[in-house]
């Protein structure tokens, strides 16, 4: 069964944020979280409308959800004291301001133009002096950056959930000439299913021949054929996180040039993985891998960033690429996928979830997606 994060881990995520939001310049009295991952990473809560109130002192923490998942949020954040509300983030607003908070900082990334004026119009209706609106952008993500030991636990049964479910239809002969691109999605997702995933991660991609040179090819009736690169990214969820990685082969005779580029995108994903270290610069992280293909004369064949925090979200902080920004911290989930497309021929994409650990752990990044990675002819 999915190991489930303890109410008590909700619990010190809340007060992490209250931590965080103290050391800010001019901080709020008060928080309200809207961004429905946010509210289950600080809550547990998984409905379709919810929002979260932080307070100054742990017990002033409040969620507010609608009605119909009354039963649900005492179920799933039981810790809390649960407020029914249609609009969630007016509601504990006016919570906030009727309790005499002066200020309330409010997700800027997550709330519109229009529910803002809206809001700022609720909190100046029967009062003198109105709440001051604070914007608060990215706060609850930095901290969803660093996973704590129930996130990686789920992480690592949703990668071994995909490892089990590629090994097991290319097992049963489900890659093979003749099938479509689509028919091996599904097969796969299923087989994810089957094997206990709550969700898949996102759209199957599996792209054969020319179409693996396109990188977010969406699987087609396109058939599969002898000598076609065929390349496989996808994940599964469980407890809400999700796994993610690709792999790529070569269905019945390999041409030279395939072994090539297999090599070639191998030994970048490689260095790639090798500069994975708490500390490290982002840009840093994707120019180990970047330099091994352009020194190869691939540089133009390599048209996306290194890689991408997962959790929650398929995408989330931090990103590594060449615009990136800021270092990666210990503790962060991301992937690491460098790729080359020859356009008309097809490419390869090798990708992997890992975590990055500290010294005393060892240092080398923990590999969770253990799927080889050896040039295979299917």
């Amino acid at each position: 069964m999915p190991v489930n994060a303890m109410t008590s881990d909700y619990r010190a995520r809340r007060d992490r944020l209250r931590a965080e939001i103290t050391e800010l310049a001019s901080p709020p009295e008060v928080v309200v979280v809207s961004d429905l991952v946010n509210v289950r990473y600080l809550s547990g809560f998984t409905g379709s409308n919810g929002a979260v109130l932080i307070g100054a002192e742990s017990s002033a923490d409040r969620i507010c959800t609608d009605g119909r998942y009354r039963t649900q949020v005492g179920e799933q954040a039981g810790d809390l004291e649960a407020l029914i509300a249609r609009d969630c983030l007016t509601e504990l607003a006016l919570h906030a301001r009727d309790g005499g908070a002066a200020s309330i900082g409010f997700e800027a990334d997550a709330v519109t133009v229009s529910s803002h004026r809206s809001l700022a119009a609720r909190l100046a209706e029967g009062v003198d002096a109105a709440p001051t609106l604070v914007p608060l952008v990215g706060a609850v993500q930095r901290l969803r950056m660093v996973k704590d030991a129930g996130e990686v636990e789920l992480l690592r049964q949703a990668c071994a959930i995909g490892d089990k479910a590629l090994g097991a239809i290319i097992e049963r002969g489900v890659i093979r000439p003749g099938a479509t691109e689509r028919e091996v999605a599904r097969s796969l997702e299923w087989e994810m299913y089957a094997l206990g995933a709550d969700d898949i991660a996102f759209e199957t991609i599996v792209a054969a021949g020319a179409n693996s040179a396109v990188p977010h090819h969406r699987p087609t009736g396109a058939t599969l054929a002898d000598g076609d690169f065929v390349k496989i990214d996808f994940g599964a969820v469980v407890g809400g996180y999700h796994s993610d990685m690709t792999r790529t082969y070569v269905l019945g005779r390999a041409a030279d040039w395939q072994r090539e580029i297999y090599d070639l995108v191998a030994t970048a994903q490689a260095a790639g993985r090798a500069a994975l270290r708490p500390g490290a610069d982002l840009r840093g992280v994707d120019a180990a891998a970047r330099s091994v293909i352009a020194d190869a004369g691939h540089g133009e064949h390599y048209v996306h960033g290194l890689g991408h925090g997962v959790g929650l979200q398929i995408h989330e902080a931090p990103g590594i690429g060449a615009l990136a920004t800021g270092t990666l911290p210990c503790g962060a989930a991301v992937t690491v996928e460098p790729g080359v497309y020859l356009p008309g021929r097809g490419g390869v994409r090798i990708e992997d979830t890992l975590v990055v650990v500290g010294p005393e752990a060892g240092g080398a990044p923990e590999l969770l997606t253990a799927t080889d990675k050896t040039f295979t002819v299917i």
